[in-house]
């Protein structure tokens, strides 16, 4: 199943029972960015300042883990923030760097 499929899958309206509000999708990404160590999905959940459903919560870790802002380690669980805007530009920035598109090939 590639990534689109299971996107679908997850974010299918028939398999969300509520969807998350701004200010909670927020409340978790801030909890992800300063979290002192790596947390697994239920230390996280547990770590919240305020209560989330689980079901919400899950929503929530998989759009991030789609939108490529965490990675969840496959060896022990820890969710880990890799997003980066400012690293980016940077990045895009330097001259001798090239920017292909995900559509291209090597030759």
């Amino acid at each position: 199943m590639n990534k689109a499929s299971k996107t679908q899958a997850i974010f299918d309206t028939t398999n969300i029972l509520r969807y998350p509000r701004l200010d909670t999708m927020l409340m978790v990404e801030k909890t992800i960015k300063e979290a002192d160590n790596y947390l697994t999905k239920t230390q996280l959940w547990n770590t919240l300042p305020k209560k989330v459903m689980y079901q919400t919560f899950c929503t929530i870790i998989d759009y991030l883990e789609y939108s490529n802002r965490i990675i969840i380690d496959k060896r022990d669980g820890k969710i880990i923030w890799v997003w980066n805007p400012e690293g980016v530009k940077e990045l895009l920035s330097k001259p001798h760097l090239i920017v292909r598109s995900s559509a291209s090939t090597i030759d």
